[in-house]
């Protein structure tokens, strides 16, 4: 017999894996359709990478804010962004969340304060920042959640927010998704060897932590702990989570071939699926994880489907309306 304690975090188990599904299932079928050639912008896939997004989700409030990279369809989905007009987006539709005019790199949706994602590696650091310097002026307990990879490491703007972020005790949490990769440069061509980020950022001031980035639980608890100190204390966090994108940088296929990742180390992340790592977890609790997935599969498909006619059925915005929004 189970008590509370375990059905919880049963429950909790399952709402991560329902999460990783959906997000999963979502990009496969972007991979699926995108050599149709309708959807005509570039697309940076996050199969393999779920977990912390699905986490990011089960511990973020609808008034927070968030903003994300390239590689943001994940965080988007996971902080309640519209499917519907994330798909629409991608086919360049009116109906889509940025009008048509961004594509996935450029999604947002202000009614959940998912404040958007950036084409441009770094740019979208400083615009956390400053939601998080706002929220603490206006004094609204609000956190501001910056998403990035390895690579916006690199860039000057990092540091000088990170400085700046520390200076001012502002509650924001800057999220680093460590897949080892910029495009196809690894991490021991671009950064010191042995260089731990969180621990490089601990020294700049603020606290940091570092975990597994492919266990869902793992991110989770980080993730609640962190989000809810920065809320009490008001006080910036750094959170560097190690994972793997199996797909190509920029696309939707499997890029084995080209050789810049070592099949063994393919083969090993393959391994540590964050989506299968959860399953195991399910089935040694005595969950039957293949029919619960049956069970919830349909109605993610059918969502999936239903926003997938929404984006092809919407219009294409008007050529009067090619000028409205830019400002520079």
């Amino acid at each position: 017999m189970q008590d509370n304690k375990d059905k919880n975090y049963i429950e909790l188990q399952k709402s991560l894996m329902n999460k990783m599904l959906r997000i999963r299932k979502v990009e496969e079928e972007i991979a699926k359709r995108y050599p149709q050639g309708k959807m005509r912008c570039p697309t940076h896939l996050s199969v393999g990478q779920e977990a912390v997004a699905a986490a990011f989700g089960e511990c973020i409030k609808t008034s927070d804010y968030a903003v994300s990279t390239h590689r943001g369809h994940g965080h988007y989905l996971s902080k309640g962004g519209c499917l519907k007009s994330m798909l629409a987006e991608l086919y360049g539709k009116e109906t889509g969340c940025s009008k048509g005019r961004g594509g996935s790199m450029h999604l947002v949706d202000l009614r959940v304060n998912f404040m958007g994602t950036s084409a441009i590696v770094g740019n979208s650091i400083p615009i956390g920042v400053g939601l998080a310097l706002s929220a603490k002026i206006r004094k609204t307990k609000q956190v501001s959640c910056v998403f990035i990879g390895d690579g916006a490491i690199e860039e000057g703007v990092f540091y000088e927010s990170v400085n700046f972020a520390a200076l001012r005790k502002l509650p924001v949490v800057f999220i680093c998704e460590n897949n080892l990769y910029s495009v196809y440069s690894p991490i021991h061509v671009r950064q010191p060897e042995n260089r731990c980020i969180a621990k490089m950022v601990e020294g700049m001031g603020i606290e940091a932590t570092k975990g597994n980035g492919n266990d869902a639980m793992e991110c989770y608890g980080i993730l609640k702990n962190t989000i809810n100190e920065c809320r009490a204390k008001s006080l910036p966090q750094f959170l560097e989570f190690s994972t793997y994108r199996l797909l190509e940088h920029c696309g939707t296929n499997y890029d084995d071939y080209l050789g810049y990742r070592k099949f063994e180390e393919i083969k090993e992340w393959r391994h540590k699926d964050p989506i299968q790592s959860c399953k195991k977890i399910l089935d040694d609790k005595g969950i039957n994880t293949a029919e619960y997935e049956s069970g919830i599969m349909p109605g993610i498909i059918e969502e999936i489907n239903k926003a997938f006619s929404f984006a092809e059925e919407s219009p294409f915005p008007e050529l009067e309306s090619l000028m409205e929004g830019i400002y520079a």
